[in-house]
């Protein structure tokens, strides 16, 4: 059952209303991993895909192509804007059981052109800005080669697997707070709200790296989200990389991988994609701005974080504000990050309330100090005498993972303890959410809302039970490896973690 390390991945993006016209193939690529592999070889990629999308359309036109399982490869496919498609190809390891799950790399792909529109705008839209395409090849260049550093194990491209079975891509989790320490955590909300006069601020509130409290849509609140636990939360800003525990406890020998060359010997896809300046960060061209380097922000003395990364304002030595775009808006924000202790605020001041520029914004940094300083101490004090640390979620004798999918909400038990898991029981964990994912798939295409209520288990070799169930758009997956042979101590296990956890959502009465 051992996994080869030299499994390739392909990642690629194109634009299906670019380079139709023969002699103008290369048009339609925006991006392509590994960028040194020759057009020739990309163009076939592309094409074989753009044939697959194109074949299923006809089958189905109201649903995208999602996955498509061939003999040696699994083509996973996300259509980021209209007619600008994701696809990734993972070569097929020789186990009997499938290491990955297609949704876990759709979750991959459809992270990437989320947090590249909030920093960057529409892929489209740049292109309508220079329709040559330069613009957009080496924004998207330098994001996804940026966004793929952090699942990176030595030289190579560790993506999730099996090992990752109890974890949720594109969902919050979220801190669990008394009613006192509610109460307070609002008051420091409306203060925040109202800190550019009339305007209407924005706010994410993080204590370690859990959400908890938010002002945004759920799609914003994801997209900030995940950057903070990135790049912001005191944890990220001290291991100068990703949190996401996979990546620093992962088994390398269980992950798909691939090499990681960050060489690009190919002087063709250097100019194509402007690859050549963007290990040292100088840009000919255009300034391309690079949210996601890592070991780019730190705490300044006044307890805001600072970046050179949005360069630095005309004429002066004083460093950009970092600005976002709200995706249920499309408002133009500046990114405000403060942070006390284990408490991270971020703010979004919308561009258009301030009229200074970075003296405008330097106004509202301090008036917020002024204003908030207080209630920041108060909360932080409240949620750290009620935090009960790493395994504060961890409940003796289930390994779990619950997702609320309508709010975008997942909580699971610690990775440390997901660890302790038996591989055979993460591979059935793995196996059985790839099934519920069918039925949900299925349910989709028969025109219902997956309303109905779904229940499955798997009685492992290691005499494990692996149960997943589904009810009125949430999800509970769980392993019990230390339980008794029927199904109905099982059953009964589940009832008693849905009362006492879940307000009895799960409950079979």
């Amino acid at each position: 059952m051992g996994v080869s390390l030299n499994e390739s991945i392909q990642l690629c993006m194109f634009d299906l209303r670019r380079g139709q016209n023969e002699g103008q193939e290369l048009d339609k690529i925006l991006f392509f991993f590994p960028a040194d592999l020759p057009f020739s070889k990309q163009l076939s990629v592309i094409g074989l895909s753009e044939g697959l999308i194109t074949f299923t359309r006809i089958f189905s036109p109201e649903a995208a192509c999602e996955v498509i399982e061939a003999e040696r490869h699994s083509h996973v496919f996300h259509e980021a804007e209209p007619d600008i498609w994701m696809v990734m190809l993972v070569e097929k390891s020789n186990d009997s059981e499938p290491i990955w799950r297609d949704d876990a790399l759709r979750k991959v792909l459809k992270e990437i052109p989320s947090l590249f529109v909030m920093f960057h705008g529409s892929v489209r839209a740049m292109l309508e800005k220079e329709p040559g395409g330069g613009l957009a090849r080496r924004h998207l260049y330098s994001f996804i080669m940026d966004y793929l550093r952090d699942f990176l194990a030595g030289r190579k491209l560790l993506l999730p697997s099996f090992r990752d079975c109890l974890k949720e891509r594109g969902t919050v989790q979220m801190l669990t707070i008394g009613r006192e320490a509610a109460i307070e955590v609002q008051s420091l909300v409306r203060v925040l709200e109202s800190s550019a006069g009339n305007t209407l601020c924005h706010s994410l509130i993080l204590f370690q790296d859990l959400l908890v409290s938010t002002t945004l849509s759920p799609d914003d609140t994801v997209n900030l989200f995940t950057y903070a636990v990135l790049r912001l939360t005191p944890h990220a800003l001290s291991s100068g990389s990703s949190s996401w525990s996979y990546l620093r406890k992962g088994s390398t020998a269980s992950n798909v991988a691939t090499e990681f060359n960050m060489a690009h010997p190919n002087s063709m896809s250097d100019s194509f994609y402007g690859t050549s300046d963007i290990s040292s960060g100088e840009d000919n061209h255009y300034h391309v701005v690079r949210p996601l380097q890592g070991d780019k922000w730190s705490k300044g003395k006044d307890g805001y974080l600072v970046t050179d990364l949005w360069g630095a304002e005309i004429g002066t030595w004083v460093f950009a504000t970092p600005t976002v775009w709200l995706q249920q808006t499309g408002e133009k924000m500046y990114l405000c990050v403060y942070q006390h202790r284990s408490l991270t605020l971020m703010l979004m001041i919308p561009v258009s309330a301030v009229p200074n520029g970075e003296q405008g914004v330097s106004e509202v940094r301090q008036q917020i100090i002024e204003n908030a300083s207080l209630k920041i101490l108060k909360v932080e004090e409240k949620l750290s005498k009620g935090w009960g640390g790493e395994n504060a979620y961890h409940v003796g004798g289930y390994r779990y993972l619950l997702v609320d999918g309508d709010r975008n909400i997942s909580r699971a038990s610690p990775a440390t303890k997901v660890t302790t898991l038996t591989k055979e029981s993460l591979l059935a964990m793995n196996k059985l959410r790839q099934e519920v994912e069918l039925e949900k798939s299925r349910a989709k295409l028969d025109g219902c809302n997956f309303e109905k209520d779904l229940e499955m288990c798997i009685r492992t070799k290691n005499n494990a039970w692996v149960i997943s169930r589904v009810t009125r758009g949430k999800e509970l997956h769980m392993v019990l490896e230390k339980a008794n042979e029927t199904l109905l101590y099982a059953s009964d296990a589940i009832q008693k973690f849905s009362d006492r956890y879940c307000d009895g959502a799960f409950s079979l009465d």
